[in-house]
Formats: structure tokens, C-alpha cells, sequence
């Protein structure tokens, strides 16, 4: 990525934001970008004229005085952390700069004894768990792109993952949050301990906001003690005894911190067997792990259903293949949608599509569908049943012929005074969120 020089015509805004920050490599002009981060900016926008540069400040004051400035010009911004989730959502209009947090990563604080931890927006999702894990402790997110995905991007999202099952949500574990406002001004909310009730609940008005509301620079979330043993069971088989074993595992009194039931072809990928799945996670010390394993591999041997237990480095190499599996496709014709239904409608969803995972839980999951066309039947399906299919990612064409969000409720007009609440100028992120907003 090469820097501004003097020597190189400038854009008004590349020009001003370098004065900003005034460190080499801070801004970089959209020629100069990497071909691959310019085609993961492409996939988050409508088509037409890029984005004059990308901004890369490093501190907080720093990146409220680039939305600032921005704020003065009317320029419109896409805000990312390191880019892995860019492609989410619907396209964003007329982008005049990215910036991007991701050079804003440093670890603020690790109360190790109340189980909290405060770092910046920018640190990469497995730096934090590699910090945490030094003290037995970590963060319990399953997010997409793991090795790359920054903590803001994360919340920004909403990108829980499987271990929502015994942990809850990204809200459920977010306890404070700093963020730059539309105009540059700082605003934060939460707090720093676990017991705060102070203020208004911005941190769940800002987790899943996709950069709408704010650019987040600063998160504190409560942790948990890494577990002495973790064993996976992996059950496979017909429909309907997958799903009579799923029913008997939702009312036992069985703990799963990670809990989803998997379409036919996605067991087949995976070598796991014929038919639906049903894996299961265990994590605690190693006797109430075995006896749990145990008790949903008898489940599944009284309803004929295949079964197997999986432990250390298979169990790790499992959930690691399970995961790009179900998150990266091999081909970009792909549409990979967020899907939530109710849980006792999960099979038959399943049973419909190609690859797909859904939490026997909260009924959320993840599906890779062929085309457009199964899209809208697939969401036809869902509300009927009421539940949502939002496209996470698909080519530029598909989202632009069809409605990305799938909205049918009746929060839109409350969504959008309170997009001009926090953002009066439209400027952050526009056209990317429920309804155009």
C-alpha cells in the first residue's frame, strides 16, 4: 500500500485527512489500494464511482477528528475495522472515503479478577483470545473470520456465532461502548463493570447498526474462564429422528455451550455421515464432559441415529472446517443468508436447502442458497412462520434487484428518526441497513 506523496495529484479529501493524522501510510488513494481490499470495498457498494481514499487513523481523537472533518464537507463514509465483513448487508450510496479502525487495537484494559476486558475497536478478534487466554479467560464469540475480524466489526455486526447456546448474544456480553458520533463528537455508554444500570442502553442500539449510527472506538465486555475439558457429538441421520433428538436435548437438563442442527450436504462436506445432523458441544471439567457426551450419544443409538464423539485436536479441527464450511463459499454466485425461525421449524428449513446451520436454541442460523429465486422462497417460508432471511452477502447484481433485509415489521419509521437523531446528514454508511437507512 503506498502513501500520498507530494508528487502525486491529491483529492480534496485525501489531502485534508492526511493533515489530520500526519504519519506516513495513514491515508492511501483508491488507485493505490490493494486489488483484493478494492474488490472487498466493491462488494459494499453500489456501482459507480469508488471511494477517493481510505483513512487509517490510529487513536480515538484521531478518528473523531476524520468524521469530523467529513461531517463539514458532507462526505459520506464507510467505516470497517480490517474489511471481513464489508461485503455484509445492503450496498452503501455513493462513498466518498472508508476509514478504518483497525490501527485503533490496543488492549485498554483486563480486569482479570471481574472478568471484564476493555480494548479498542481495531484488535483483532483472536489477538484479544490469545490475551485472555494467558490469564485461563476468554471472550465466548464465535464470529465469522476468526484470524481477521476486528472486535468493533464484530459488534457492529451482531456476529455471535454458535455459542450464543450457553453464552448469549453480543449485546447479552457487551457492558460498555465509545464511539464517534456522525459529527465527531465522543459519546460513550455502559460502563467498565458488570453491574451497571446508568444511562441509556446505546451499546445494543449500536451492536448490528453496521457502521449507521457510529463508528464504535472503544468496547468493554465481560469474559469467562476457559473450561478444563470440551467434547464434541456429532449425530447423524433421518429427519425425523434428528429432530426428536434435538426436541429431547432442548427439555433435558443437558448444559451444550454450542448446540446446531446441519443440513444433509453440509454433513456430507464435513465426512460426518448421511442425513441431517445434530452436533453438540460440552465444556466444563472432564467427568461432567464424558458423562454428557455419553447421555446424547445413548439419545441418539435408541432413535437409530449415527453418533460419534469428537475430543481435542479432531474436536478443534471440527468446528474449524465446520465453520469455513459454512461461511465461505467456492463460488461467488453464492448467496449467504442470516436466517431466524422458530426452532421447531429449523428441520424443515434444512430439509430445503443446500448448506445450512441453524441454533436448536434461538432458531438463528446461516444458509447458502443457489440463486435469487430460492432466496425469496426460503423468506416466503420464514415469515410464514415467523421468522426473517436477510442476505448477508451476494454478488452487486443480486442486491440490487432484491430487498437485502427482507423487513416486514413495523419499527421503520421509529429506525429512521433515530438514524436522524445520530446522523442528520446521512452520512455514515447510507443505504446500508433496514430500508435504505
Amino acid at each position: 500500500m503506498k502513501a500520498i506523496s507530494n508528487d502525486k495529484p491529491q483529492g480534496v479529501c485525501a489531502t485534508d485527512f492526511a493533515s489530520i493524522i500526519g504519519e506516513e501510510n495513514a491515508v492511501c488513494l483508491w488507485e493505490n489500494i490493494e486489488i483484493d481490499q478494492q474488490k472487498r470495498i466493491q462488494q459494499a457498494v453500489t456501482s459507480g464511482k469508488p471511494p477517493t481514499c481510505i483513512v487509517y487513523p490510529r487513536t480515538q481523537q484521531q478518528l473523531a477528528a476524520v468524521i469530523a472533518k467529513a461531517h463539514s464537507h458532507n462526505w459520506r463514509v464507510l467505516p470497517c475495522g480490517s474489511g471481513s465483513k464489508l461485503s455484509w448487508g445492503g450496498l452503501v450510496k455513493g462513498v466518498d472515503v472508508v476509514v478504518s479502525t483497525e490501527r485503533i487495537n490496543q488492549l485498554i484494559e483486563h480486569a482479570v479478577g471481574d472478568l471484564t476486558v476493555t480494548v479498542e475497536a481495531g484488535m483483532k478478534f483472536s489477538d484479544l483470545q490469545a490475551l485472555l487466554a494467558k490469564s485461563r479467560q476468554f471472550l465466548a464469540l464465535d464470529p465469522t473470520a476468526p484470524e481477521s475480524a476486528t472486535i468493533g466489526g464484530i459488534v457492529a455486526t451482531g456476529d455471535t456465532g454458535s455459542l450464543r447456546q450457553r453464552y448469549g448474544s453480543v449485546r447479552d456480553q457487551l457492558l460498555g461502548v465509545t464511539f464517534v458520533r456522525a459529527d465527531g463528537e465522543i459519546a460513550k455508554a455502559g460502563g467498565r463493570v458488570v453491574k451497571n444500570v446508568a444511562g441509556y442502553d446505546l451499546m445494543k442500539l449500536l451492536t448490528g447498526s453496521y457502521g449507521t449510527l457510529g463508528l464504535i472506538s472503544q468496547l468493554t465486555f465481560r469474559v469467562y474462564p476457559l473450561s478444563e475439558a470440551s467434547g464434541t457429538v456429532v449425530l447423524t441421520g433421518s429427519a425425523e429422528a434428528v429432530s426428536q433428538a434435538t426436541d429431547i436435548l432442548r427439555g433435558s437438563a443437558l448444559t451444550p455451550v454450542q448446540a446446531d442442527l446441519l443440513s444433509t450436504k453440509l454433513v456430507s462436506s464435513l465426512g460426518l455421515g448421511q442425513g441431517l445432523g445434530l452436533i453438540a458441544r460440552f465444556q466444563s471439567i472432564s467427568e461432567s464432559v464424558k458423562e454428557q457426551s455419553n447421555r446424547v450419544l445413548e439419545v441418539g443409538q435408541k432413535l437409530g441415529l449415527d453418533g460419534a464423539i469428537f475430543a481435542d485436536a479432531d474436536e478443534a479441527s471440527l468446528w474449524q472446517r465446520l465453520q469455513e464450511r459454512i461461511h465461505f463459499s467456492a463460488t461467488e454466485s453464492v448467496i449467504t443468508c442470516k436466517i431466524g425461525v422458530l426452532p421447531t421449524a429449523a428441520v424443515e428449513i434444512l430439509t430445503q436447502v443446500g448448506l445450512g446451520l441453524i441454533h436448536i436454541s434461538s432458531g438463528l442460523g446461516l444458509l447458502q442458497l443457489e440463486d435469487k429465486n430460492q432466496v425469496l422462497k426460503v423468506r416466503d417460508f420464514t415469515q410464514l412462520n415467523r421468522g426473517f432471511l436477510t442476505i448477508l452477502e451476494a454478488p452487486v447484481a443480486v442486491k440490487e434487484q432484491i430487498d437485502v433485509w427482507g423487513y416486514t415489521g413495523n419499527a421503520l419509521p421509529l429506525m429512521r428518526r433515530i438514524k436522524e437523531q445520530f446522523d442528520s446528514k446521512n452520512i455514515l454508511s447510507p443505504g446500508r441497513f433496514v430500508g435504505g437507512i
